[in-house]
């Protein structure tokens, strides 16, 4: 049975850190690309991070370079969201992803909220 499972999501102060997991189970993670996702209601959901199978490239959306550090531990089947420097409008619910080929699995995500 495949599981993404999100955790570490909270409230924090503006210009806080916090660091979000992703544990993955039921499927051969080490071929997977993995990414972190987000959403805010009525809006469509934001490519934030990708990280490749290997580790060896990452990607991030615009608004959260240089903030944001997507990594991963093969030996641990979980990546991470490293997100530092929060924004208000970082708040979403963040949501892990795994591809590769023609699948795609996702986790129900957690709740990130950036507030004073």
């Amino acid at each position: 049975q495949v599981q993404l499972v999100e955790s570490g999501g909270g409230l924090v102060q503006p210009g806080g850190s916090l660091r979000l997991s992703c544990a993955a189970s039921g499927f051969s993670f080490t071929n997977y690309a993995m990414s972190w996702y987000r959403q805010v209601a009525e809006k469509e959901r934001e490519l934030v991070a990708t990280i490749t199978a290997t580790g060896g490239n990452t990607n991030y959306a615009d608004s959260v370079k240089g903030r944001f550090t997507i990594s991963r531990d093969n030996a641990k089947n979980t990546v991470y969201l490293h997100m530092n420097i929060l924004k208000v409008e970082d708040t979403a619910v963040y949501y892990c992803n795994a591809k590769y080929l023609w699948k795609d699995y996702w986790g129900k995500g957690t709740l990130v909220t950036v507030s004073s």
